[in-house]
């Protein structure tokens, strides 16, 4: 990458895999990370603030404004996914506790204040329930001149994971998710059509949590806690997940995408929470009867190089 860093603003629920993004961010040189906002998700939003902060402080980041967001989705309960990242958020590694303190503004605030204040268009990479990101959009629209591009780790083509169309971030505030892409900007959706094709291998994994650097190792173990397989391996692959979304902002050509129509689902029932992507080559029955619908244009990420990404996240973490 030449030229300036690309100032972003990552909005996250850390997050095992939103660790292994974080981790990957504020090291690589090609990136200004200007502010941090925890939203909850994962695990509730104060742990979120807690495991954001951890992470930074193991990194040994700079000193990057961390924000807490909202505590709960718009309309829905709070569902964390504990169940997945552990009851701590972070694989129950029993990391200390940080130093480290959030900011005295709430997430909007900051979200506001470093977009407009930055002198070159941001890029946010939104890698959770996107309850801050609506707030925001809603509360401040004047932002949206200053968003080169929003990237945002969410939604499905195919399969999703919270249900059987919905992927975890779009069904935890499905409300929120449609308010984005009302945002007028461009934007990529990453979402797990490529997320969990990324997978670091288990050579890898098991060189990272050898090491005697304790950042490297806690790569390692995020890693080793991500292990897609389900065959009791003891040399687990690791997925990078949400990690994959910041390689995509660094390297973009790493993904295959086409630009498609996408709402989302809100009625109650088996398909809410469902980013519905038009594929269709033409327009169909409810089209030509109705009239078209307006939905929002969004670079669909299809494909991954994963080798190309395994190897940039890797060069970028394990770097002097």
């Amino acid at each position: 990458m030449t030229g300036q860093p690309i100032p972003v603003i990552i909005d996250c629920d850390t997050g095992v895999d939103d660790a292994l993004a974080l981790l990957f961010a504020v090291r690589h040189p090609g990136l200004d990370v200007r502010a941090i906002t925890c939203v909850a998700g994962n695990t509730d939003v104060d742990g979120v603030v807690r495991n954001t902060l951890t992470v930074l402080e193991q990194a040994g980041a700079g000193d990057i404004p961390v924000a807490r967001g909202a505590e709960r989705p718009l309309i829905e309960p709070v569902r964390t996914a504990r169940h997945v990242h552990g009851q701590d958020g972070m694989g129950d590694l029993g990391l200390p506790a940080p130093t480290r303190r959030p900011v005295d503004v709430d997430a909007v605030t900051l979200l506001r204040r470093e977009i407009l204040a930055s002198p070159r268009p941001v890029t946010l990479i939104p890698m959770a329930p996107l309850t801050n990101i609506a707030l925001l959009l809603r509360t401040h629209p004047e932002v949206v001149r200053n968003i080169e591009r929003i990237v945002f780790m969410g939604g499905a083509v195919a399969t999703g994971n919270a249900t059987a169309v919905a992927e975890f971030n779009v069904w935890h505030d499905p409300e929120a998710a449609a308010i984005l892409l009302t945002a007028g900007v461009p934007m990529t959706m990453y979402g797990l059509d490529v997320f969990k094709e990324v997978l670091v291998p288990a050579a890898d994994v098991q060189r990272l949590r050898a090491s005697s650097e304790p950042r490297l190792r806690l790569a390692g173990e995020l890693l080793a806690h991500r292990d897609p397989a389900t065959s009791g391996d003891p040399t687990p692959t690791g997925g990078l997940g949400d990690a994959g979304a910041v390689c995509a902002v660094v390297d973009p050509d790493g993904l295959t995408t086409e630009l498609l129509p996408v709402e989302v689902s809100l009625a109650p029932g088996a398909t809410r929470g469902q980013t519905v992507v038009d594929r269709r080559p033409r327009p169909g029955e409810a089209e030509i009867h109705h009239g078209p619908r307006e939905q929002a244009l969004v670079d669909v990420a299809l494909g991954v190089d994963t080798d190309r990404y395994v190897k940039l996240w890797l060069t970028v973490v394990e770097g002097a």
